[in-house]
């Protein structure tokens, strides 16, 4: 072997070496990403449970004020034979529980009478043989129902009209 290829030999060897130097580095700086990653993953599960845990806390602590309001009509009512005392204060409490139902964004479904039957927030219980209403068309409100911004969170129990001369014409 000539001293050229005992210095290229050697050159390669150098290069190799650096190159193990620096594969050996970014094999430990990944090693160190997994571990910041794989923490910060459990981290943020703790917090979403901690969160999912307590994400009603605010709104319980309104209703607390409720109940409280409602054990005072019921402690009141007691003490007083005027049903326009006790009424008041219940319709005080009503206002006040509508109130924090509205700050966390939750609303009636429109369903007055005569308002065309919509199945995605409507629940028809009951069909009245009307003649002198469209189909569909609801005729009683028997439950109200709500949305939450803009899910419904509970469907309007309603009775719905059918007209009674197609189910005659049918027979």
């Amino acid at each position: 072997m000539g001293k050229d290829q005992k210095k290229k030999a050697i050159d390669h060897q150098k290069i190799l070496n650096a190159e193990k130097i620096r594969s050996e580095d970014y094999l430990k700086r990944l090693r160190y990403l997994q571990a910041d990653y794989d923490n910060l993953k459990k981290r943020t599960e703790r917090q979403i449970v901690e969160a999912k845990k307590y994400c009603t806390e605010n709104i319980i602590i309104q209703l607390l004020d409720v109940q409280n309001e409602l054990e005072l009509a019921i402690d009141n009512s007691k003490l007083t034979d005027s049903k326009e005392v006790i009424i008041e204060g219940v319709e005080m409490t009503l206002k006040k529980l509508e109130k924090v139902l509205e700050q966390e964004g939750v609303s009636l479904i429109d369903c007055k009478k005569d308002n065309v039957f919509d199945p995605t927030c409507h629940h028809a219980i009951a069909a009245t043989e009307r003649d002198d209403l469209e189909e569909c068309l609801i005729t009683e409100e028997v439950r109200k129902g709500y949305k939450m911004k803009e899910k419904v969170i509970r469907p309007s129990f309603v009775k719905v009209a059918i007209n009674s001369s197609k189910n005659k014409k049918s027979e």
